[in-house]
This record gives C-alpha cells, structure tokens and sequence, in this order.
C-alpha cells in the first residue's frame, strides 16, 4: 500500500509524524509548488516526502486533511477516483446543515469525490494530540473509524494499527460514524475525546 497526505497544515503535519514515528514513507501535497513546504517537511523526517498534488493522488490510501471547504478543489484534480481510499479528516464545523443536502458530512464529501471508497477516520483529536505518540502508561490512543464500505475500511484500520493506534470501528457514516461528524456549530459527541485502549 502507499500513501499520500493531501494538505500539510497542523492536521497534515501531525499525521506526517505518526508516519514519520514508525518510518513509513507517505507523500505530501497541497496545491502550492512542493519546494514551498519541503523544509518543513524534511525537519519531520526522511520518510515524508514532498510532492506534486497529481503525484500524490496515485497513492493507495490518501489522506484528505484539508478545510472543509477546500475538498471540492481536490476532487476536481482527477477525473474519477474510482478504487482510491479516501480517509476524510475533514470536519464541517460551522457549514449550514442545508449545504449539505441534510446529509452527515462525510457522504457530502464521498459526492465529490466519484469513483472514491470513503472512510472517516483521524478527524476526532486536535492536531498537538495527533501528533503526539499513541503509546502510553493507559494503553494506545484510540482513533475512530467509520465507513459505508467494509472492505476500504480494513486497511485503514490497519494502518491505524501500523501506526501505533487503537482502532475502534464505529460502522457506517450515517450511523455509528455521526459521533465524529460535526454538524452545523455542534461538536459530535466523540470528537476531541482522547481516549485510550488498555493492552489485553
């Protein structure tokens, strides 16, 4: 599998580090020239590594840790993005639930981006504890997961797993998944509750 992280924010940047923390290779884009951020991106590690947005979109497994209200731009860069993992970091904090159709936030995204195999994951904690390591005295630090499709869902899940992470499966977006989806100016209720899992 290979990787890509799409924005290089606080968000984009704390999950450079958990890559960076166990020496996986993932790419990193934003609309800008990638010289523009490859400093920032080299003082995180070797394995983070700047690019082209278009080449960045040939990954396996992409990130999506842009604003809200950037993500129609990314998904116009491809024309489809049919067998693409999407993982969505967005939140829609403050967007007017009738922008979104009355839908949760994350089938909103899953429109634009066709073709794409959507899940939510890594959107709950704030950036400074996302960037933090995962491994503690209490155990690991959870990070909910969420999606309409099983079968895209079980590598990230996995690579939660890799990266040092306690997944907690929480089924569908318009389900389980609500409880890390905001919604007009209200917090779901799972978001920023850093919680972990004790080693069995």
């Amino acid at each position: 599998m290979s990787y890509s992280i799409i924005g290089f924010g606080n968000i984009g940047r704390a999950l450079a580090k958990s890559f960076a923390r166990k020496g996986i290779d993932v790419t990193v884009a934003t609309t800008r020239d990638p010289e523009s951020f490859a400093a920032d991106a080299a003082a995180i590690g070797p394995t983070i590594i700047p690019k082209e947005l278009a080449e960045a979109l040939k990954a396996d497994i992409i990130f999506l840790a842009v604003r809200f209200e950037s993500h129609p731009n990314v998904a116009k860069a491809l024309p489809t993005w049919q067998g693409k993992i999407i993982v969505d970091v967005t939140n829609a904090y403050g967007v007017p639930p009738e922008e979104l159709g009355g839908q949760p936030s994350s089938k909103f995204v899953a429109q634009a981006f066709s073709g794409a195999r959507l899940v939510k994951a890594f959107n709950h904690l704030p950036a400074a504890t996302l960037a933090a390591d995962p491994a503690v005295d209490r155990g690991r630090r959870v990070i909910f997961v969420s999606s309409d499709d099983d079968a895209a869902a079980t590598p990230v899940r996995a690579l939660a797993e890799q990266l040092g992470f306690a997944p907690v499966w929480l089924g569908r977006l318009a389900e389980g998944g609500l409880l890390v989806q905001a919604r007009d100016k209200s917090w779901a209720p799972l978001i920023f509750q850093d919680l972990f899992k004790k080693a069995s």
